[in-house]
């Protein structure tokens, strides 16, 4: 039987790319260092993930290329950035391990999803390798013969 999609109820934003292009290793949850007009607008779902990345600069890790298109009525008095980089908020050790992984392991960092927790924005980022060509076909094989098996489960039982 197809999986039906559970929407998750915390989730603002899913980089539904980012399974398909890596191979996720490690999770972690990070905060965001956000302006008001930011958060206004992420309560209208007027973000997106689809190019954004994760680097460390200076010992610290930033969110960048993550749009966030401005609400028109949300802020008259600044002049909005929707893809300005943004400050991601961890403790030190996490941050240390994460640089080192990154620059040691061949590792990079990706956004996953922006979620909602306790009344905050979080970034669930992951640490993980880029997959090969090979990977990818596979991974795109397997989830045509997960579409046709289900529909022909669908078919039988009727």
């Amino acid at each position: 039987m197809a999986k039906s999609r559970k929407k998750d109820s915390n989730a603002i934003s899913v980089n539904r790319r980012a399974t398909f292009e890596y191979h996720i290793d490690t999770k972690y949850e990070a905060g965001i260092a956000l302006e008001g007009w930011e958060v206004k607008s992420i309560r209208q779902s007027r973000l997106s993930l689809d190019e954004a990345y994760i680097i460390a600069r200076k010992g610290e890790i930033y969110l960048i290329g993550a749009h966030i298109s401005p609400l028109p009525t949300a802020s008259t008095h600044i002049d909005p950035d929707p893809t300005r980089t943004r400050k991601l908020l961890l403790h030190a050790r996490e941050i240390k391990k994460l640089i080192g992984q990154t620059t040691q392991d061949s590792y990079t960092m990706i956004p996953l999803k922006l979620i909602w927790k306790n009344n905050r924005v979080k970034c669930i980022m992951a640490l993980a390798k880029g997959k090969k060509l090979h990977d990818k076909r596979h991974a795109i094989k397997e989830k045509d013969w997960q579409r046709d098996s289900a529909r022909k489960y669908k078919q039988l039982t009727r």
